[in-house]
């Protein structure tokens, strides 16, 4: 008497699941993948994207800064690894110049392709570039710039001569292109490597101890003192003129501020190992974007 609500019992058990089963098989046959498969694409496949897609596609199309300038005198394109403080030092300028005279929002942004502004607004980049470079004259001079004081003149023919001479002065002074500069060597340190373009040693090395001292090479005023070039270590750059400009890297303290005058002789740094393997000061002297050897211009010891 048992047995037959067992098979009952099963019996409904058996329909039960069946039923679940088949409800459930439905189911899986709507999965959300057949469902986005079977819409069809409201667009043609060749229709332009539409929101957030749109807009960075007509950004990627939209030309760099300064891309109609590409090639020109007196304009750089931005290469891969570039920064603008490298940027101005290849091209013997401060970098606070570059900022001004391309309009950058942000110093620490330059974008691959972009097409900076290397020479002054007005300047003719073209003359500038075909200028001959000539050895910079090596000359005694004060470092007050005055001339040197004359003997008394006989006349006044001479006495005007001597005022003449002395306003001639002053206006070399004042000029920015001049190439008479007054070098002086930067430290008293040995000279343990000399310059050669083709070895990428872009100046003068000299040893020293940690903490001599670093000297200004010629009159000029400070464009960089900082450590935001990599390689160079704590730098300070000097332009002297339009034209030249020199720089001391690796040293262990910077003693002078950017938009610093300083005079030929003058204290800058201390010698030091930043970015280095040793203790030693790096030299270089660039006359616009041509590197020089130090070598050729510096007074002899």
């Amino acid at each position: 008497m048992q047995k037959k609500p067992n098979r009952f019992s099963s019996a409904l058990l058996v329909a039960g699941l069946v039923a679940l089963l088949s409800g459930c098989g439905t189911s899986l046959n709507h999965a959300p993948v057949e469902d986005r498969t079977a819409v069809k694409p409201s667009k043609p496949t060749g229709a332009p994207p539409s929101g957030s897609t749109a807009s960075s596609s007509s950004a990627e199309a939209k030309p760099l800064p300064g891309a109609e300038n590409a090639g020109k005198p007196g304009y750089y394109t931005v290469k891969p690894g570039d920064t603008l403080i490298r940027v101005a030092l290849e091209n013997g300028q401060g970098w606070r110049d570059l900022v001004k005279w391309n309009g950058l929002d942000n110093p620490n942004v330059i974008e691959v392709g972009q097409v900076l502004r290397v020479v002054p607004p007005g300047v003719d980049a073209a003359s500038v570039s075909a200028r001959p470079i000539n050895s910079a004259k090596v000359e005694s001079r004060p470092l007050d710039g005055k001339a040197p004081a004359a003997s008394a003149p006989a006349s006044s023919t001479a006495a005007a001569s001597a005022a003449s001479g002395s306003t001639a002065a002053s206006a070399a002074a004042a000029r920015t292109d001049d190439d008479d500069i007054s070098w002086a060597w930067p430290t008293s340190g040995a000279l343990i490597g000399s310059f050669d373009e083709a070895r990428n040693n872009k100046g003068l090395d000299f040893s020293g101890k940690a903490g001599d001292p670093v000297l200004a090479a010629a009159d000029g005023r400070v464009m960089y003192a900082g450590s935001g070039l990599r390689g160079y270590g704590h730098m300070v750059i000097i332009k002297h003129n339009a034209g030249y400009i020199s720089a001391y890297a690796h040293n262990q303290a910077l003693l002078v501020k950017e938009d610093q005058v300083v005079r030929k002789g003058q204290k800058i740094a201390e010698m030091g190992s930043s970015d280095a393997d040793q203790v030693k000061l790096h030299f270089e002297i660039r006359r616009q974007t041509k590197l020089m050897d130090p070598a050729k211009l510096l007074p002899a010891r």
